[in-house]
């Protein structure tokens, strides 16, 4: 009971609490009803309020804003007059600085030049007819002649020809660097004048004024021509005075020959062409292989009158280096668009030149050919090596150019390699119908001139220039690309020529030694001509070059040579017919002891037989000697080793032969008919093929 009780009056109090909850519930509700109508009230006064002010502002602006637009069309209309005005002003003010021109202020004047291009822009769209555009359009005219008169007064001032030594600096710098290394260049022209030059290039081109390209391209073509003939006559000069005579520029003048009858002139040949190479060959075969024909003053003095193919070479390279010069200048001063064009009419005088140049040696070369001087081709070889290496150079400074400029220099490659070929050609056919005259035949059997110069000329296309001659007798046959060949090609087909020139050589002489009255200095003149081309392979390293086409050509030279040494001894045979009888005892011996005692009595018949024999010996030992003597065998090696061969044939056999009869009592003047100790005859055949002797 008593927890109903106290229950009820948590209840009641509860109630009471929420009572009270919602008397300020309802107070909280009255004060908002309240302030929301004071709020409608206060928004509804500035509504108002805000509808008065708009009233009255409006119009204000209104009239404000049509103020404004008169203002600025007022404002508007004064700059026009001002912009109007001031083309008319610009030809008395800008007129004073391009009077004067250009030089000195470029910037100025341009920027003067723009304000007069303006003014004429605006009065020919504007007023035509108007006298200040005829004043405007002169004034323009003279600031663009006035434009490209600097233009080609700064390039003309500027533009110098290259002196030859800095070009051989550029030339041979260029040769020496590594890959590491920056190429040496030449400054055309200076800095500031190159960018004045290129903003007047660029202005005159914005106006489509084309003629400063005209002469830009006049004026550099020149001085290219320039530089190039500067350094033909630094090096024709140098030349001259190392050479001692005057210089005859004229190819067609050209006289190193190195014909067959003239062995003497190529040294003349050889003194330029094998200069580089440092080779002792020359004087090696001066010192051991002199012929007997004089040379004259008149001859070496004709002689010295040669093309300088050296300087030809140098020229081609000074003039890719010029070329790549004038390209890169190009490239600061004419727009890249016009470059190319302008870089081939540019260069043609001076390529020109060069290729002239080129094809007189070729015409020169060829007269010569045709004259049956096959040592004409040889110059040929290192011009042609050099311009197959410094072809890619070109085709890549000349990209760009007309095709028919692109081609020049291969024109002349091929020009040359069929020339070459022709020339080479012309020599195997010399080698091979080479005349068999008495009058051209060596006396003393020694090398025949022949012989020499052709070892000469092929070692001058087998040593430095196998690839070169190979693609010049790839082209001789009509082989196309002979410059892309490989260098294994190349050797082969240069190996092939010389096994064949070789063939021919070696028929021919067997051939001129039917010249020969005595079978014996046939023998030493074939002896030694194998012997001289063998050892010549063998010294230069040709034979290696030749045994890509005849493994066994050593074998084969030493089989001829051990045949020509068989085929001399026989001239000891008449010798030996006298000397050998001492195997075959006289009549008297027969029957007597082999050894001959000095108390055996000789029957006349076996004492004349003795006497003859030595008396014979004596009279053939003499012959051979005085006739032997006179041969020439011209290499140290093979003399003393022929002599040696003879001593070791012959004085043994004497030996027997004088010791048998020297105590036979054959005669009462034994020093009569036995004339030659051993050692006499030993003496007397050292002096074999020594004419001094």
């Amino acid at each position: 009971m008593e927890g109903m009780v106290v229950s009820r009056r948590e209840i009641d109090e509860k109630l009471r609490q929420e009572s009270n909850n919602l008397n300020l519930l309802k107070e909280s509700l009255n004060k908002s009803d309240q302030l929301t109508n004071n709020m409608v009230s206060i928004l509804s006064s500035f509504e108002n309020r805000l509808h008065k002010l708009e009233a009255t502002i409006v119009p204000v602006h209104k009239e404000t804003i049509t103020l404004q637009q008169l203002q600025e069309n007022i404002e508007k209309t004064l700059g026009a007059f001002d912009h109007v005005i001031s083309y008319y002003e610009v030809p008395k003010a800008v007129e004073g600085t391009i009077r004067e021109g250009p030089s000195g202020n470029i910037e100025k004047y341009l920027e003067c030049m723009g304000k007069i291009e303006n003014s004429v822009t605006f009065f020919t769209e504007n007023n035509p007819g108007s006298p200040e555009l005829l004043t405007a359009t002169s004034l323009f005219e003279a600031g663009r002649e006035g434009l490209e008169r600097e233009f080609r007064t700064l390039l003309t001032r500027h533009s110098k020809p290259v002196p030859p030594v800095m070009i051989l600096d550029m030339v041979g710098t260029d040769e020496e660097l590594t890959g590491d290394d920056i190429p040496f260049a030449i400054e055309q022209l200076p800095e500031r004048t190159m960018e004045e030059l290129a903003e007047i290039a660029k202005w005159l081109l914005g106006r489509r004024s084309l003629d400063f390209m005209n002469v830009y391209h006049q004026i550099r073509s020149n001085v290219l021509q320039r530089s190039l003939e500067g350094l033909k006559d630094y090096l024709h000069k140098k030349s001259a005075g190392s050479m001692g005579t005057p210089y005859s520029p004229a190819p067609g003048s050209a006289k190193h020959k190195l014909g067959v009858k003239d062995t003497p002139k190529r040294s003349t040949l050889k003194r330029q062409f094998i200069q580089k190479k440092g080779s002792s060959t020359l004087q090696k075969l001066e010192t051991g292989y002199r012929r007997q024909s004089p040379m004259t003053p008149d001859m070496k003095y004709e002689e010295a009158m040669e093309v300088d193919y050296d300087a030809f070479i140098t020229c081609v390279s000074a003039l890719l280096k010029l070329m790549q010069s004038e390209s890169q200048l190009m490239t600061s001063i004419i727009p890249e668009q016009h470059q190319r064009k302008i870089f081939d009419v540019l260069i043609q005088p001076g390529f020109e030149s060069i290729i002239q140049d080129g094809e007189s040696i070729v015409q020169a070369v060829k007269k010569s050919i045709g004259k049956h001087d096959y040592s004409a081709v040889l110059p040929l070889l290192p011009i042609l090596k050099h311009l197959r290496s410094i072809r890619p150079e070109f085709d890549e400074t000349l990209q760009g150019t007309a095709p028919k400029t692109r081609g020049k220099l291969a024109q002349l490659c091929a020009s040359i390699e069929s020339t070459g070929a022709k020339g080479l050609e012309e020599f195997f056919e010399i080698i091979k119908s080479d005349p068999d005259k008495q009058s051209n035949m060596p006396k003393d059997g020694t090398v025949h001139e022949l012989t020499s110069n052709a070892i000469i000329f092929l070692e001058s296309i087998s040593l430095d220039y196998v690839e070169t001659a190979g693609a010049m007798l790839a082209g001789g046959v009509g082989v196309k690309e002979s410059g892309q060949a490989s260098p294994e090609a190349n050797r082969k087909r240069v190996s092939i020529y010389i096994t064949k020139v070789l063939g021919a050589l070696g028929l021919n002489l067997d051939q001129k030694t039917k010249t020969y009255a005595d079978a014996h200095l046939g023998a030493i003149f074939l002896l030694n001509n194998y012997h001289y081309i063998l050892k010549s392979l063998q010294r230069s390293g040709m034979i290696n070059l030749i045994k890509l086409s005849n493994a066994s050509v050593d074998n084969y030279y030493d089989e001829v040579i051990l045949e020509q040494k068989r085929q001399y001894s026989k001239s000891w045979s008449k010798v030996l017919t006298y000397i050998l009888e001492v195997h075959k005892p006289t009549s008297s011996q027969r029957t007597s002891t082999p050894d001959l005692g000095g108390h055996t009595k000789l029957k006349d018949k076996d004492r004349q037989n003795i006497k003859d024999k030595f008396k014979g010996f004596n009279t053939e030992f003499e012959d051979i000697y005085r006739i032997q003597k006179a041969y020439a065998i011209p290499d140290s090696e093979l003399r003393e080793s022929l002599i040696k061969d003879n001593k070791e044939f012959i004085l043994p056999i004497y030996k027997l032969f004088r010791e048998k009869y020297a105590s036979v009592q054959f005669t009462k003047n034994p020093e009569k008919y036995i004339k030659y100790s051993q050692e006499q005859v030993n003496q007397m055949m050292d002096k074999f093929f020594d004419t001094s002797a």
